[in-house]
Parts: structure tokens; sequence; C-alpha cells
């Protein structure tokens, strides 16, 4: 009997099949897949998948490289010392705060050279964070050393006590 012909494309398609299955034995030997890092975007900036919590808000500040990630820890920590029962989630690869039912006051994004701290309502905060032509939000650029702690507590307690920016 002669030997059946097989056509290129299924030709194609046995030899694709192939090389991606993975025999049995081998799929019981590959260990389990360690948590990836998250990959760094422009900038240094984190890419996180968005989620509500603190768990993914300290991802995201783990894997900013450098002296920002000190920066970041410092802002993190700011707004749990200053604004008690603070709600925190990753949204658009920055970590945003916010106060249950009162939406988000806070966010900060990593650039090359600075850390930009956005207070989503800033003009209604005294003095008004320097930075910034939106309607409402300001913002500071802080580089490396130059975080004043205390100026950004002020600003945190402030945001955190009027109705902020969508909901938190």
């Amino acid at each position: 009997m002669p030997a059946k012909k097989t056509t290129k494309k299924a030709a194609t398609s046995a030899k694709a099949a192939a090389k991606t299955s993975v025999p049995r034995a081998a799929m019981a030997k590959t260990p389990a897949k360690a948590v990836a890092q998250p990959r760094l975007l422009a900038g240094g900036n984190p890419q996180v998948e968005m989620a509500d919590g603190d768990a993914p808000v300290q991802a995201y500040i783990a894997a900013i490289p450098g002296w920002k990630r000190d920066v970041a820890r410092r802002l993190d920590a700011l707004v749990v010392k200053h604004v008690p029962g603070v709600r925190k989630a990753v949204k658009w690869n920055s970590p945003f705060y916010g106060v249950e039912g009162q939406g988000w006051f806070f966010a900060f994004h990593v650039f090359t050279n600075a850390v930009k701290a956005t207070f989503f309502l800033g003009t209604s905060l005294r003095p008004v964070p320097p930075g910034g032509e939106g309607k409402a939000g300001r913002w500071i650029d802080v580089h490396e050393g130059d975080l004043d702690e205390a100026q950004m507590a002020t600003w945190l307690k402030q945001a955190a006590a009027i109705p902020g920016w969508g909901k938190s």
C-alpha cells in the first residue's frame, strides 16, 4: 500500500506541535515558577498589576531601583503614620492612597530623576504644593535627599481630610 501523502500545511502543524509539547516525565520534574520581579518601565517605574491592598504597593516599592526606593518607602510610611486606616492600591503603575468612601487623595510615580508625589486636590492644600498646572491637582518632584517630611506630613493630613478623587 502506498504511503499517505502529507500536505505542507499539515507537516508544518505537526512540527510546531512537536516543538511545543512537553513529555509528561519532563512536566513532573519541572519546578513551580518563581514569582517574577516586576518589569521596569521608563525611568525605573515598576510595572505592577493593578490590585487593592498593601501587598501590591509593597511589591511596587520593593521593585524600585536605587535611591528612589528609599523615597517611596518614606512616602508610604508617612501616609501610614498620618492617615489612620488608609486604603492602598496600585493603579496605572503607581501606588494610590485613599480614605474609604472619600476617594483617592495621593499617589506617587517613579521617573528617571525624581519621584513625583501627587495630591489630586492639591489646590485645596495650604501652602499649595508648587508643581503642576492641572485644574485641581498639584505635585512635587522629590529628588534624592530632598524629601521634606514635615511639609509632606502636613499635606497628607490635609489631603486625607477632604473628599478625594474617584472611588477608593
